[in-house]
């Protein structure tokens, strides 16, 4: 089976539907046309160049490079994370919780993955390395964005409710404890549903991609099905690392409440 190459003025057909789009958005009002632009020329740009990286890395293959690339994802992640949660921790604190959970689960379950399921040769091989981290990073990201912002929004919302716990001589953990699980449901949803429709509803984005290049099916669902479930579990453990830090931090060492640490939400 061949694999057919875009060229680039194909793409632009491409581009042309997304002005198209913008141009419907603007026609109703949406208030979204600038985003969508902005999105499709960062989404142009950044690929194209990780494109160049990759071919790069793929060439020389060197641990280092691999190490160098993949903590310039993680922070790029982390500072993404920071940016979707319009009330936030002060200070260094937002980044580094949702940094600090996403480098624990993301890259402790990528590298379990690649020794002991796939077993590359050698293990850090790029062509599974990048990709398998990036879409654990993608998704882990998105799920602690979601829970951080749960716990941080319901919190303040319902901090007459948790002071009041704590007057009443509850620890701080039983004070919060049905928001910290709600926050977890909120990061974890996502996944589980993806995992719920795949197959059925639609065919995920790897599995596509296998396909399209040329791949056995069965092979694309192997994969596919190892993605997703690595996925989940990754997204999951760093859902449940943010929370529990970012709970913490919300609280001082005399078990009160401080909203202090927390900024204003942003529009």
């Amino acid at each position: 089976m061949t694999v057919i190459d875009l060229a680039w003025w194909k793409l632009g057909v491409a581009a042309l539907l997304v002005l198209a789009l913008a141009a419907a958005s603007l026609w109703q009002r949406l208030g979204i046309a600038h985003s969508l632009l902005l999105a499709s020329v960062r989404t142009c740009v950044q690929l194209a160049l990780i494109g160049l990286v990759l071919e790069s890395l793929f060439a020389s293959a060197h641990l280092y490079w691999i190490v160098l690339l993949a903590l310039v994802m993680l922070l790029v992640a982390g500072r993404e994370v920071v940016a979707r949660q319009p009330r936030r921790l002060r200070g260094p604190w937002a980044f580094g919780i949702g940094t600090g959970a996403m480098f624990v689960s993301s890259f402790s379950v990528t590298a379990l993955t690649l020794l002991v399921i796939i077993g590359p040769s050698p293990w850090y091989e790029p062509q599974y390395a990048i990709p398998l981290l990036g879409m654990m990073l993608g998704n882990t990201m998105t799920g602690i964005a979601l829970s951080l912002d749960r716990l941080n929004d319901t919190v303040w919302r319902q901090r007459t409710v948790i002071e009041n716990r704590l007057m009443l001589g509850q620890p701080w953990r039983e004070a919060v404890e049905d928001i910290r699980r709600e926050a977890m449901r909120s990061g974890m949803m996502p996944s589980i549903n993806a995992m719920a429709a795949a197959g059925i509803v639609s065919l995920p984005g790897m599995m596509t991609g296998q396909i399209l290049a040329g791949s056995p099916p069965t092979v694309a669902v192997k994969y596919q099905i190892l993605v997703m479930l690595t996925f989940t579990v990754g997204t999951g453990f760093g859902t449940m690392l943010a929370v529990s830090w970012g709970s913490r931090r919300l609280f001082d060492e005399r078990e009160r409440l401080r909203l202090d640490r927390l900024e204003a939400a942003r529009p």
